[in-house]
């Protein structure tokens, strides 16, 4: 049963998953009535994150079931609360990953919420008042405003739902590693699904020479002719990953799926950066003559 408390007095419309087969069907609960600090949003559009996939089959062995997922939320603010700032009814705003944090550390101080002791997630958490979060997969949300975003007159509403999740999670490795103004390097993107195209975009869009590392051939022609992708690298294809050896200055590597890193590795160039955003549900394989000869960085970012 989902934890209710008396406060949770709205009752809403959603879909979830009831156990680790993952299959998405109706489902009602209850919300919380909007607080001073809350902010009451009618939900538009939500984004399908590969997170979700997982949750809602307990790839992670933390899904709390029945599970709502969603957490590239847009919609229209309805009801504010009376300390609210910044927002008012009828705004256009978003939600990402985080529903809560201590707002007190050193991580929520400088801006790094995600990495808060005491984060709370928008859905398949537990908040403050015990109860399970639920997230976009429904009708309305209530959240706290310090975790809400404006969306732009100028920017779609379902363009933004991605952003607030893959967008967030490619866009913060290239901004930590100075790439945004940077001069034009190379830069490779590992696999084309949610968070790779939206890298390649970025990369693009940040003046960068941008190379798709795929295993499928197929996704070629979108990565080029869509997407703007200066060049593609058929993972499983020997000549031309040798070719590719040592031509990268930077690589995300946005797979969730079971894969060496050691061939991608290769393709970095000497004091070369990895940054990894792919979430897999099993360790990777990462041989270390490829660090130790490269001289490679190897990173993580997390998904927030």
């Amino acid at each position: 049963m989902a934890q209710t408390t008396p406060n949770h007095t709205q009752t809403v419309a959603g879909w979830a998953a009831r156990d680790s087969a993952g299959e998405i069907a109706p489902y009602t609960f209850k919300r919380r009535e909007n607080g001073d600090t809350d902010v009451t949003i009618e939900i538009l559009y939500c984004g399908i994150c590969h997170t979700d996939l997982h949750q809602v089959k307990d790839d992670w062995g933390m899904t709390m079931y029945p599970i709502v997922p969603g957490h590239e939320i847009t919609g229209i603010i309805t009801k504010v609360g009376k300390k609210v700032e910044n927002f008012k009814v009828g705004d256009r705003a978003g939600i990402g990953c985080l529903a809560a944090s201590c707002l007190e550390c050193d991580f929520c101080k400088s801006s790094q919420e995600n990495y808060c002791d005491q984060l709370q997630f928008t859905y398949n958490g537990i908040f403050w008042d015990g109860s399970i979060t639920y997230g976009g997969y429904s009708k309305m949300i209530v959240a706290d405003y310090r975790y809400v975003v404006h969306v732009p007159e100028s920017l779609p509403m379902d363009a933004a739902a991605p952003l607030l999740c893959a967008g967030v999670t490619v866009f913060t490795p290239l901004k930590n590693h100075n790439l945004i103004e940077s001069p034009k390097k190379n830069i490779g993107v590992v696999g084309l699904g949610g968070l790779g195209h939206v890298a390649v975009k970025f990369g693009k869009a940040f003046g960068h020479h941008v190379t798709v590392i795929s295993t499928s051939p197929s996704k070629e022609k979108e990565a080029r002719d869509r997407l703007g992708a200066d060049d593609f690298i058929v993972s499983s294809n020997p000549k031309q990953m040798e070719m590719g050896k040592r031509t990268l200055d930077f690589i995300l590597d946005t797979v969730s799926a079971d894969h060496s890193l050691g061939p991608i590795l290769e393709l970095l160039k000497v004091n070369g950066t990895l940054v990894i955003v792919g979430a897999s549900s099993k360790p990777l394989e990462l041989p270390s003559f490829p660090l130790i000869f490269g001289k490679i960085m190897r990173l993580s970012s997390p998904q927030t």
